[in-house]
Parts: structure tokens; sequence; C-alpha cells
């Protein structure tokens, strides 16, 4: 009998699942679930290719850790076969909590638990369903198992998660600059005192990375296009959870009233049950179903901000390298309340004003180090002769300004 599943995966080729507790996570209905999330959430209105899913991404996220797995074994890293199993199991389910639109519903609909939590919660669901067979994976997933490598693998800043994304991203979007070589990385990762380094033969992949990465950050994640479509969605669940919260009909499948009528925080979350169902059923077709509906909905804002999403009339963007000041934005606001033909209240949906900052490399959060020939250890920052702390470390803060276009 043929002992593993094979996937056909357009970034890694093909990916064996073997039979048994893993194959068992794939097929779970909250991992199948996956599938109806995209991973890049709104992009597809910049890049009409990122119609990948979450699940692709977890798939290519396991296959990146079996091979890291083999690679630290054959350097004569000692890992039993079942913390292997364990950390291949933890890492397909390390983002089985993401709700629809990525990160959108975590301030929106939910108030005060992250998708890591809810992870955490889908995870213990799935181990009591199946005895207890993931106990170690939980163990290695909270960092609570004494081989911090193995949790390092899944969380880090060099974790085979975002190896898989800065490669599946980049060539679902076409953007090549985010093209970094995930297989030279992963054969030039070592361990030393239980901590994860890179060989120094390995520096100009990490080098590569860490440029990579910022240029993704800038030119996919917070594009400005895609960042003020998700801005539009924001606003227009908020005023939709609002317009509940008053009593008006909203319509909406099952799963995504729950959370529009009710005040979801974490507190509700662990004291409610079937808030956990509910989140279970929730993912993208439950968001586009009901803002095709709203289109129609009295309420102005409502039906602006739903046929500005379906037709993709997008927020105006002003990209700012200097804040603006609550005089500046109350005259905007205030010109947008008579533009709309509504109240100067109701005009704070048709605008948002956010600032934006992402680091390339925080010496001071999470290392990356070099292993030389001589056994000695330095951090990237001071290892690289490409790369000087100054320019690795230099933060990158931007305005951006959206608002509703006429």
């Amino acid at each position: 009998m043929n002992d593993s599943k094979i996937i056909s995966d357009p970034v890694f080729g093909f990916i064996k699942i073997p039979r048994g507790l893993l194959y068992n996570i794939v097929k779970h209905p909250l991992m199948q679930r996956l599938t109806r999330i995209k991973q890049n959430g709104l992009a597809s209105v910049v890049y009409p290719g990122a119609q990948h899913t979450r699940f692709q991404h977890s798939i290519g996220a396991f296959h990146l850790m079996s091979e890291a797995i083999l690679s630290l074994q054959q350097k004569g890293i000692f890992i039993f076969d079942s913390e292997a199993e364990a950390v291949e199991a933890a890492i397909l389910m390390h983002d089985i909590g993401h709700g629809p639109f990525s990160h959108v519903l975590e301030n929106t609909l939910i108030q005060g638990i992250s998708h890591e939590d809810i992870s955490l919660l889908m995870m213990d669901e799935i181990n009591k369903e199946m005895d207890g067979q993931l106990n170690l994976a939980i163990k290695i997933f909270k960092n609570d198992y004494p081989k911090s490598f193995l949790h390092q693998l899944i969380s880090s800043q060099l974790d085979v998660d975002r190896l898989d994304y800065l490669r599946r991203d980049s060539f679902f979007t076409g953007v090549h600059e985010g093209n970094i070589g995930s297989a030279r990385i992963i054969k030039m990762l070592d361990v030393v005192d239980d901590n994860l380094v890179v060989e120094s033969k390995g520096i100009y992949s990490i080098e590569n990375y860490l440029t990579s990465r910022r240029l993704m950050y800038w030119q996919v994640y917070y594009h400005k296009t895609a960042v003020a479509c998700e801005k539009v969605l924001i606003n227009l669940l908020l005023r939709a959870k609002y317009l509940a919260a008053q009593g008006a009909d909203i319509f909406c499948p099952p799963q995504l009233k729950y959370f529009l009528y009710n005040h979801v925080d974490a507190e509700f979350f662990h004291t409610h049950p079937e808030a956990l169902k509910m989140y279970e059923m929730l993912d993208d077709n439950d968001i586009w179903s009901s803002v095709k509906v709203w289109m129609q909905h009295e309420d102005k804002i409502l039906s602006t901000l739903a046929t500005d999403l379906i037709n993709r009339n997008i927020f105006k963007v002003e990209v700012l390298d200097e804040p603006i000041s609550e005089e500046e934005l109350t005259a905007i606001q205030q010109k947008i309340a008579e533009q709309a033909g509504v109240t100067y209240e109701e005009a704070k949906y048709l605008i948002n004003y956010s600032t934006i900052q992402k680091d390339m490399y925080d010496i001071n959060d999470d290392k990356i180090t070099i292993l030389y020939k001589d056994g000695t250890c330095k951090d990237i920052a001071e290892a690289s002769d490409l790369l000087n702390v100054a320019l690795l470390s230099k933060k990158i803060r931007k305005y951006y300004l959206y608002y509703q276009r006429f």
C-alpha cells in the first residue's frame, strides 16, 4: 500500500504527505476551510494572479519543514521521528485560525483575540478528536518544549513560514524580487546551543532574503492600492456592525451575522463555545456574498462602500512622509461629508488615516546568527559586509491618508 499522498504544487513540485497523522490533519475540515481563504487578502486588486490560498501556503510550509528536518538530521542534529512528525504537524496548522481577508477581522468583528490564539483553540479541538496525538505538536508550537530550535523553525526571523510565503507570493504576484533561495537557506541551517544558525557560506542567501522581504512588504503587502482596498472593507464591516447595533436588519449568512450582532472579544470567545463554531464556518465567500447585497442597502454609507469594493472604486491614497495634524484631518473629513451629502460623523467611514512601519530587521527582536568554520557565531548585522546595521535596522515609517473618490 502507498504510504503517502502526493500534492502537485506549482512552486515546489510534488509534495509528499505521509499517511497517518499528517494526512489526517490535511483532510480535516478545519484545514480544508483554508482552501476558501485567500493568502493575500485583497492584493489581487493590484496583482490579479494572487489568487492562492492559505491552504496552499500551509502545504508549502510543511514541505519546507520536512526538507529542513532532513537537512539538520544529515548534519548530525538528533531529532526523533516523533519530534519530526510533531513539528511538521505544527507547521501544517500554524495558520489554521486565520479569518477571511487576513487580519481584517481581528479589529473589526473580533476584538482582543488574535488568529494565533484562535489557531491554538482549533488545534486543541482537533487534538481532542485525535485522542491527544497533537500533544507534542502543540507544545512545540507554544515553545513549551525543551528543543527551542524546533519552535524557531515555525516562528522566528528565518522560519519556514516566511520562506514559503515569500517564494509563493512572489510566484503568484509576479513580483520576482521576492524570489528567495529557500532551498539553499534550508541547506545552510544548523543548530548551536539549541538555536538555529546559518553557516557562513550561506550569508549571501540571507542578505538576499532580507532585501527580498523588504521589497515584498512595500511592493505587495503594503502596496498603497491593496491597503486602500482593505480600508474600504474594514470601514464597510465597521459600518455594518454599527447599523446592527442600532437594530437595523443587515443581510448576511448566519456565521457572519453572529459576529455583526454580538460584541465578540477574548472573554466572549472563551465563555461562548458556539463563537468558535461560528468562526470555523467563516470564509471569504461569506463576506463577498454579503457585500454584493449591501450595494442595495438603504444606508448610504453601507451601499457606497459596498459598491466601491465590488466595482473596484478604491479609496484615493496619499502617502506622506510627515504626519497630518488633527485640524487638517477634521477639515478633510468635513469636505468629504459635504461632497458625499452625509453628516460629519458618517463621513468618518469614508476616510482613514494610518501609520505603517516595517523594520527590515530588528537586532533586538530576533537574531539571525551566522556560524563560522572555527565555531564562532556573529549576528548577520555584524557579519554582513553588504548590509550595514544602520541600513538593516532603519525604521521606515509612512503615513497613509485614504478617502472616498468623487
